[in-house]
């Protein structure tokens, strides 16, 4: 009986320490530097706007980039066999998460 509340005790203690801690992450709805004022660069231009830009133009690279990888992975696959796969095409598979994953970042950011 004793190891059946040592067994329950451990998990409701955690629980605990667990639903305390939730409360003290601060407001949830604010993001890291919405309570900064925004920068002006040299030339008169917001930071915010301008790292924004950058991020717009790398997704628009990053997504050519995806579409060129993924028909390159589709003429692999169409002419590879069915139990064959080379360790380019697996590298292709790697190349278009890591793309897709660095776009998703910029994005979530």
């Amino acid at each position: 009986m004793k190891y059946v509340f040592r067994g329950c005790a451990v998990p409701f203690i955690v629980v605990c320490l667990a639903a305390q801690a939730v409360p003290q992450r601060g407001g949830a709805g604010r993001r890291g530097g919405s309570d900064e004022e925004d920068v002006t660069l040299p030339n008169g231009k917001s930071q915010r706007d301008e790292i924004l830009k950058a991020e717009y133009q790398q997704n628009l690279k990053d997504a050519a980039d995806l579409i060129d990888l993924a028909q390159q992975l589709k003429l692999d696959l169409e002419k590879n066999d069915r139990y064959v796969v080379s360790m380019g095409t697996i590298k292709k598979t790697d190349d278009i998460e890591k793309l897709a994953k660095r776009i998703r970042g910029r994005l979530r950011h």
